[in-house]
């Protein structure tokens, strides 16, 4: 279990680069070798800030996914878009996303595009960082889909959606990937009110190909579209039964609720490695360097060292570039401060 003392890691998404946003609203003006070129070009500059703020972990940016969820359902048969689903005016919330009819069996019999995500990469990022993907799970993927007459509930949708999932996650680590993020911020958001036993049997099936043959994490937070939270946001809940989810890691947000909780980092840190969002994806005031020594200093309380990793509470991409850019700086260099200290 042990690892680099207070490893510093993201969750997975980066901010879109402003001409990648415009272009993504105007793709029918460009051909197949264009948007290539783009998304290229993306990947290298989210390459670029990380590899600059000197992780230890780093992702593509999820550059090619323009919406965490919905993005996966151009890759799966069965689906079409439900626009009379969704609100158009007033405060965003996750009400304004898309929602989707279920019109036949849900397959994707070319996979995820997870797979040429990492090996582009790969090819790209230098050599001395982890280089990690993330898949969202089965549960959260389930999100944006309408129950039918075959797919009764959600956890109907979900089992159609597992076996998908984790033939992409055996995929990656085909392909050699050795770090990877299954994100189900759902089953945190939703664990006041369903069965988490059913959420870690569903997580655990999930995983089981790939258990031991990578470092394997997940993602448990409270929503972040356009910034906003949606679920109810508390860590108890989650106790005791996400302690027997598989996993080698659990990313749990922390900065944007001022750390409340944080004493119930200690039984996850008695089963697991923990990785603690220490800087806020919601807020534009800058972490100081001094901030992030004093946050990790409040983990250590509760997480060994060679346990601890540390992250942003939620991908970045709800957070403009130039902050993304600052905060991710100010977190490497306070965590090698405290890490120089032990």
């Amino acid at each position: 279990m042990n690892q680099t003392p207070i490893r510093t890691t993201v969750v997975g998404s980066y901010p879109f680069p402003g001409w990648l946003e415009f272009a993504s609203q105007n793709l029918n003006k460009f051909g197949a070798a264009d948007i290539e070129e783009m998304v290229e070009d993306a990947v290298i500059a989210a390459i670029h800030d990380q590899v600059i703020a000197g992780l230890d972990v780093i992702t593509d940016g999820e550059q090619t996914r323009l919406d965490f969820n919905l993005s996966f359902y151009g890759f799966i048969r069965g689906i079409e878009n439900n626009e009379t689903e969704t609100r158009k005016f007033g405060p965003p919330a996750h009400d304004q996303r898309g929602k989707h009819n279920i019109v036949g069996d849900l397959v994707a019999p070319n996979g995820l595009g997870a797979v040429k995500e990492f090996q582009r990469l790969k090819k790209l990022a230098p050599a001395g960082p982890t280089l990690k993907a993330s898949v969202p799970g089965p549960y959260t993927l389930s999100g944006r889909l309408l129950p039918n007459s075959k797919y009764k509930t959600r956890f109907d949708i979900t089992e159609a959606l597992l076996p998908i999932i984790r033939s992409e996650l055996e995929a990656l680590v085909t392909a050699g990937c050795t770090e990877i993020t299954v994100d189900e911020p759902s089953m945190s958001c939703y664990a006041y009110k369903e069965d988490t036993k059913k959420f870690v049997d569903i997580f655990n099936r999930t995983v089981k190909p790939i258990v031991g043959k990578c470092n394997l994490s997940t993602h448990l937070c409270f929503g972040n579209f356009k910034g906003r939270p949606v679920g109810y946001r508390s860590i108890k809940p989650m106790l005791p039964d996400f302690l027997d989810m598989t996993v080698d890691e659990i990313h749990i947000e922390m900065a944007n609720r001022e750390f409340a909780e944080i004493e119930l980092l200690k039984p996850f840190a008695e089963k697991m490695k923990v990785a603690v969002g220490i800087i806020d994806v919601k807020n534009y005031y800058i972490e100081s360097i001094d901030d992030v020594v004093e946050r990790i200093n409040k983990c250590l309380k509760y997480v060994p060292a060679e346990k601890l990793s540390v992250a942003p509470d939620c991908g970045l991409s709800q957070t403009a570039r130039w902050a993304a850019r600052q905060k991710l700086v100010n977190m490497v260099i306070g965590a090698k401060k405290v890490r120089k200290s032990l």
